[in-house]
């Protein structure tokens, strides 16, 4: 990793259209972050890209992104499996190291101030930010509606929504592929299970149950929040007591540590190291 770099995975909702993702991905490189992957996904109609950047850089490299994110997006339009409240959803700066945590922290508010005064958007912070506060609950239904903006308007953006932004540390985001005949009611009790607060909780995981509409295909969607707690496998091990599993699928990049025991068939096993100088 080059000198002080930060890192950062803006989440964009748009999964199908990669005109789009190019033109975001430019947005980014040209603010003068380098884009270190980009994951897209059409049924979760959304794309996580994974970017490197100086402090005090990154979060203007990101509000370019955003800026075409939002000229490019509508949500009125939007449909996909995936939760969301934004075009330009969900931004976290990652510090790899305690020693970048401040910085991370700076450079998450710095971004916050900026989408809110270049873009319009209501900015909601999350995680350490904000007093613990998860990002799950700023999805449920309506929470916004009765949350003001840490940045921004009181309404969300009339096509853009509103955005998501947090410092934290690296989490590994792994969906689990149940194999027939699995249907969407076990894999959201399954879900409920495995989830941190489940009856058979995982540390630190946060877990949904969806259906792809492509294939059909009914996953565990999870966060890993917490890699020195949980890993991959162990939430495949968690998974497999209820249902067969027939595959899983990392999106974007995590560490390497955090999928070492996956012992099923992994699509996309890059890693931050794979990515990144040590």
């Amino acid at each position: 990793m080059r000198g002080s770099e930060l890192l950062a995975v803006p989440n964009v909702s748009e999964g199908r259209d990669h005109a789009v993702l190019d033109a975001i991905g430019a947005a980014f490189a040209s603010g003068g972050a380098r884009v270190l992957d980009v994951h897209a996904d059409a049924d979760h109609h959304r794309a996580v890209f994974t970017l490197a950047g100086e402090p005090g850089e990154l979060h203007g490299a990101l509000a370019q992104g955003a800026r075409v994110a939002v000229e490019r997006i509508d949500l009125r339009a939007h449909a996909g499996v995936h939760p969301r409240v934004g075009a330009f959803d969900v931004a976290p700066i990652v510090h790899r190291t305690e020693a970048e945590r401040g910085a991370a922290c700076a450079e998450a508010l710095l971004l916050g101030h900026r989408l809110a005064s270049d873009l319009a958007l209501p900015v909601y912070l999350y995680g350490a930010l904000a007093g613990g506060r998860a990002r799950a609950a700023l999805r449920r239904p309506g929470a916004l509606d009765r949350l003001a903006p840490d940045y921004g308007p009181p309404g969300p953006h009339p096509t853009a929504g509103a955005t998501l932004v947090a410092a934290r540390a690296p989490l590994v985001a792994f969906n689990v592929e149940l194999a027939p005949p699995a249907t969407l009611d076990d894999a959201k009790r399954i879900a409920a299970l495995v989830r941190e607060g489940g009856e058979e909780g995982v540390p630190g995981v946060r877990a949904l149950g969806l259906q792809l509409a492509s294939s059909g295909v009914v996953q565990i969607s999870t966060n890993i929040e917490d890699p020195a707690r949980a890993t991959a496998g162990m939430v495949v091990a968690a998974v497999a007591r209820h249902a067969r599993v027939s595959g899983a699928e990392l999106v974007g990049l995590a560490p390497a540590a955090a999928i070492a025991d996956v012992a099923v068939a992994l699509r996309n096993r890059q890693t931050l190291e794979d990515h990144l100088d040590s």
